[in-house]
Formats: C-alpha cells, structure tokens, sequence
C-alpha cells in the first residue's frame, strides 16, 4: 500500500528498472479482433514452448530483476486489424502478421534466439518486405498519442504501466498544481470532447467546479454505439490504466470523488480489464481514501449499459446510471449543473480522458502544437468498410481524407472507384470525392454539414448504393429511438417507410421533397442530438446523389445494382450452353427450358436472389 509520494515514486522506479532486465519482449495482441482469431492460445503457445526448451520467460512484471528473461505479454489492440493475429518483438520493432499457432516455435528459433526476422510473417506491399512495424505505410503517416501504449505493454498489469510513467499524471495534479492550474492546462490545450460535439473539455470541467456543492461526479461515457466503432473499446482494452489517470486528474480539478463509468455490455473483455485496473489500483493505494496521505479520495463505479444507443447522450446516460430508463431530458439545467444524481458532472468519453495524462505531463503547448488551432491535438477513428487495410488508427486532427484512405488505408479493394465514406456514424454525414483534400477537423466539418463524431470511418466504393446506406443509418436510427419526443420517433419512422418503398422499386415523384422536409422538422424541433442528427445521412446523400435517388424512383433501377428488388435477371441467349444448371439451382422454379437450348428466366416468379447468377459457368446471367 502506496502511503505518499515517495513511495509512489520509488515503485515506479523498481518496476522501471526490472523492465530493462527483460532482454526481448513478445507482445502478442490481446485485442477483440486478434482475440477471435485465436491471439490468446498463440499467447499461451509461446509461453509453453519456452518452458519446454527452459527458456527464462517471464509473464508478470516483478520487483527484482528478470535477469535477461524474455517477456511475454498480451498487449491492446495493436490497431492493423485487417492483419491479426499480431505479434510484436521488441526491442528489434518487428510485426508478425497473421500468425497462427504452428508459428510460435519459429519465431522462437529464428527471431528470440537467432534474433533474425521471418519475412513470410512480415508485412509486405508491391515485393518490398517491412521489418520494423513503424515504418509500414499503415502506421508510417499516424501520430499515437492516446494509441501509444496499446500494443506495447501488458495491458492487463498496472506494474507495466508503472513501468512507462503511469501515474505520474495524477502525481503532479495531486501535489503540485491546484485545482486553478489543473483546469486552465487543459483549457489552455484547447482539449475537445472527442465523443462528438467537440466541446472544451477545460470550459466544462470549470463549470463544475463553480457549482457550489460537496457531492460531484466525474462520468465516462464508453458507450460506443456507432456502427463500425470501436476506438473507446481498444483504449479500455489496451490501456486502462490510462483512461482512469485522466478521470482521476478531472476529479482533483472538479472536486469530485467519485468515478462513474458507462460501458456496453456488449464489450466483455473491457469491462473486465476496466475491473481489474480498478482492483489494482485499489491494491496499491492509486484508489480509496486519502490517497497517497493526501486529503483526496476516489473511488470507481463501472455500469453497463444494455446497448442503447440514445445512452450515448449524456442526459440518457445518467438516467441510465441511476437505475432509470435511458431518455433524454429538457435542458437547462446541463449536466455541469445537474447531472448524474441530480449533482454537478463532468462528463466526457473514454478518448478525450485518456488524452489528459499527456497534457498534463507535456503542457498545453505542446499539445496545441499536434493539428490546427482550433482542433489540436489526434483524433482516433475506427477504419472499415470496402478498404485495403481496415483497423484502428490515430492520426493529427486536420489529416486530410486523402491521406487516411490512400496512404494508411491503402486503397479501395478490387481496383475499385472510391464513391464516399460516412463519418460520424448515423449521426454524421457522407463525404465524396471532391472532400478527399477536407482536412479532418471540427469546424471544417461542421462547414459541409458533416461530423467527426466518436470516429467512425466507413468506406465506400463505386458498387455501393448510397439509397440503401441512408435507409441502413435510418433504420438504425429509428430502431434506437426512445420514442420520448414526437419528431424523432414518428418523423424517423415516416422517413424510413419512404426509403424503404424506394429501395423496393415503389418510389414515387415527390419523395425526395418530403424527405427533406421530414429531415428539416425533424433536426429543428426533436429533443436530443440523436433526433436532432437523425436525418444527416439521408440529407448529405441527397445532396451528394440526387441521381441515385431519381433513378430508384423514376426509372425503377439501382445504379449499384445492390437494391435486389430493382434488379431484373435475364440469360443472355448468345452465350447460355443450355445446361440446366440454373434452371436446377432456383428455388422457385423460375427458369425453364431444354437442354442445350437457350433458358429463360420469367420475371414475375423470380426473387431475385441471384442465385442462378452465381451457379452459371459462362456467365450466361446479367442483370438488366
């Protein structure tokens, strides 16, 4: 039990120099994405292989030292999901991708004894093999700051992060800044809230403090409910230590003592590694009362959310928190004012806490100085969709489109066009090509009617229908909403219903006129940012693809050939061999013929399913 800053300072110095005795590490990525591709039995290959050659290995990071031992730990998400299992040998810096069990010995052999890299287990792009893992395009152009650990440490052990500085954050907020100092370094950064709005993280936790009561609350909210995000999920799994520093920094500052965190249910292994952060910290004297002799206390809370999606807004959250149905209310009064309990609240996601650490360590300055003035700073974002390299990355906020879809992502798959990609999930809009050079920002989105959101990117290329993507998001959308107020939950309903006679080939002329005009009442008058962004993708695809949309409606066809319901199958009688095949292949009977004759499909049995398209050996069917 850590009982002053003393002994605080000379554990993190003990666990710093056994780090160093360790003479290589193999971080195997303990990720969800790595995880269900089987990281944690190579994780434990490894470990029985040494045993079995008495190779020193050394799982946990103890006091004495490890005596040239080889490290063996699960780290976070290493970000390169496209390419998991990932294992990382350090202090070489080299990745191994797709890594399956039956290559844990060789890695041993060549790389742990004969320090040699495998080149078939490397990264390799147009015949050029990379070795050291920052040099690959994918991580080349990123700047990791809130990332920086996930990846490189055990992320299930608090001696580990005292190993890199952990804590030291909360130590220098603790001892040597007042609550004054702490909250203008982090307006001074010009921190914002990196679950959406973008709002001063410094301006909200000052409001906080001003309220003048003994009970406040610090809340994250880690519930990441966007389609195709998961940056707050890797953080909590790979750095948890992290994420807890910078809660624990903006209670000295508020003057809270107690820590409420909002996580999905849907997100197991960070619940988990959150609770056990928690239990160590607890352990060692970081948490409970007086902390480190000092007259501050705080304790965590961890609450699972039940996967709704309008928890995300803050007020939903802590009426969730409270035991209540997860609805938003009327404001004022905000959150700083009336929150969580009824209590001042400060309230912010997992990534924007995890970014205080530095700042506090580092100073404002040096924070202003990553991305433009008013958005400094790195902003993680979840890269999927139709992309050569999917995954996790970070990069400085004003990073141009261009750069993360063709540089780090590497391209759209298949040789094909790139058409748009939706960011901020259904809350956010679509961008297109003439965005591609649109540095990523707040403000800059917010010009072209767009938002960065929690940070989902999802990419699209030319086979993609945009029709269908806003009836997705609104689908979603709909599906997830409270139902409190009458814009959000019957306008989204009415909105889906006529992007639904769209996509099925029952559009009719005015549509998109009502369409607009649903989005427009809708945004102006529904009660939450849920409803009050509900609308965004089907409005930026109008404006994007009006086309699209008129060609659905007047002329009954899919330009992306993806709405099955406007797709006409027809066998071409020039090449069809009259085999049969199809005509066997179709569940309703739809095709008939002789054989070595030319078949015919009958338009009004047919489902469209597609699936005599895909049996056809010469290519005989083609939508029409």
């Amino acid at each position: 039990m850590l009982k002053s800053r003393e002994d605080l300072r000379n554990l993190r110095n003990v666990y710093q120099n056994s780090a160093k005795t360790e003479k290589k590490k193999i971080l195997v990525c303990a990720g969800t994405g790595c995880v269900a591709g089987g990281s944690l039995d190579i994780y434990q290959r490894f470990i029985d292989i040494m045993q079995e050659k008495g190779i020193n290995c050394s799982v946990e990071l103890k006091k004495e030292p490890h005596d040239d031992s080889i490290g063996v730990k699960r780290s976070g998400c290493h970000g390169f999901c496209e390419m998991g299992p990932l294992v990382r040998i350090e202090p070489n810096g080299y990745l191994y991708t797709k890594v399956k069990i039956d290559d844990c010995e060789e890695i041993i052999e060549k790389t742990i004894i004969g320090d040699e890299i495998i080149e078939r287990l490397a990264y390799k792009k147009d015949g050029k093999v990379y070795k050291v893992q920052e040099e690959i395009p994918f991580y080349e152009k990123q700047t990791r700051i809130v990332l920086e650990h996930c990846g490189h440490i055990d992320a299930t052990s608090i001696e580990e992060y005292l190993s890199i500085g952990g804590y030291s954050a909360f130590e220098k907020a603790l001892f040597d800044m007042s609550q004054d100092d702490i909250i203008k370094e982090v307006e001074e950064s010009n921190l914002r809230g990196r679950g959406g709005g973008g709002y001063p993280a410094g301006r909200k936790w000052a409001q906080v403090k001003r309220q003048n009561t003994d009970i406040k609350y610090v809340v994250c909210n880690g519930d990441e409910g966007d389609p195709g995000a998961f940056m707050d999920r890797s953080i909590m799994e790979g750095d948890p230590h992290r994420m807890l520093e910078g809660m624990m920094i903006a209670g000295i500052a508020a003057g809270a003592c107690e820590g409420y965190i909002y996580v999905r249910a849907e997100y197991p292994m960070a619940v988990n590694r959150l609770k056990n952060a928690i239990e160590q910290a607890e352990a060692y004297g970081l948490l409970g009362d007086n902390i480190l002799g000092t007259d501050f206390s705080f304790k965590f809370h961890i609450n699972r959310g039940a996967g709704a999606f309008v928890c995300g807004e803050g007020s939903a959250l802590t009426a969730s928190i409270e035991g209540r149905r997860g609805m938003p209310r009327v404001k004022p009064p905000r959150t700083v004012e009336k929150g969580l309990f009824e209590k001042p609240t400060v309230l912010n996601n997992v990534e924007t806490y995890a970014n205080v650490p530095e700042i506090i360590i580092k100073g404002s300055d040096w924070y202003k100085g990553i991305g433009p003035e008013n958005s400094p700073g790195t902003k993680a974002f979840a890269l999927t969709g139709n992309i050569q390299n999917t995954g996790l990355i970070e990069v400085p906020m004003g990073t141009t489109l261009r750069e993360i879809i063709f540089d780090i992502g590497g391209g759209m798959k298949d040789g094909a066009e790139f058409k748009a990609v939706q960011i901020g999930g259904p809350s956010g809009g679509c961008l297109v090509t003439s965005d591609l050079d649109l540095p990523l920002d707040f403000d800059s989105l917010k010009k072209v009617g767009a938002m960065i959101g929690s940070g989902g990117l999802v990419v699209m290329d030319n086979n993609t229908c945009m029709v269908e993507v806003a009836r997705f998001f609104m689908n979603f959308t709909q599906n997830e909403s409270c139902g409190k107020c009458v814009p959000c939950r019957e306008g989204t309903k009415r909105m889906l219903e006529i992007l639904e006679r769209i996509v099925a080939g029952q559009g009719k002329d005015g549509d998109i006129e009502l369409l607009l005009e649903l989005a427009d009442t809708i945004s102006s008058t529904a009660l939450c940012g849920l409803g009050k962004t509900a609308a965004s993708p089907v409005v930026s695809t109008i404006k994007s693809f009006r086309e699209e949309y008129e060609a659905h409606i007047y002329d009954k066809k899919c330009p992306a050939g993806n709405c099955k319901k406007l797709v006409t199958y027809a066998i071409d009688p020039d090449i069809c061999k009259g085999c049969s095949k199809c005509s066997r292949i179709c569940p309703v009977g739809a095709i008939s013929g002789q054989i070595k004759e030319p078949f015919v499909i009958d338009s009004a049995k047919c489902i469209k399913c597609g699936a005599c398209k895909e049996a056809c050996n010469f290519k005989a069917i083609r939508e029409v």
